[in-house]
């Protein structure tokens, strides 16, 4: 059973950076497209970006610019590099596939603070 781990999460204002990570036990990334996700209060989880097995990348208009995602498949690992962050920012971020293949992990808090 996979199992996805998020963290680096926090509060900070606006304009700020913050680095999210997403480890994976249970299985390899291999060659599964991987993606982040957020979901706000009240709203429904969206989509952040997304990266292939080559490197190639995606995103979201409203982080594009902004947001960095990155994978090293030797390490099982993803990250989201967030910067010029802001107040609509604010969400759980979630890691998984690109298409939400493996049963969804806590999350990490992203508070965007004005």
């Amino acid at each position: 059973q996979v199992q996805l781990v998020e963290s680096g999460g926090g509060l900070v204002q606006a304009g700020g950076s913050l680095r999210l990570s997403c480890a994976a036990s249970g299985r390899t990334f291999g060659n599964d497209a991987m993606g982040w996700f957020r979901q706000a209060p009240g709203k429904e989880r969206e989509f952040v970006a997304s990266i292939i097995w080559s490197g190639s990348t995606y995103y979201a208009n409203s982080v594009k610019g902004r947001f960095t995602i990155s994978r090293d498949n030797s390490q099982n690992t993803m990250e989201l590099q967030m910067n010029s962050l802001k107040p609509e920012d604010t969400a759980v971020y979630y890691c998984n596939t690109a298409f939400g293949s493996y049963s969804w992990g806590q999350g990490t808090q992203v508070t965007v603070s004005a």
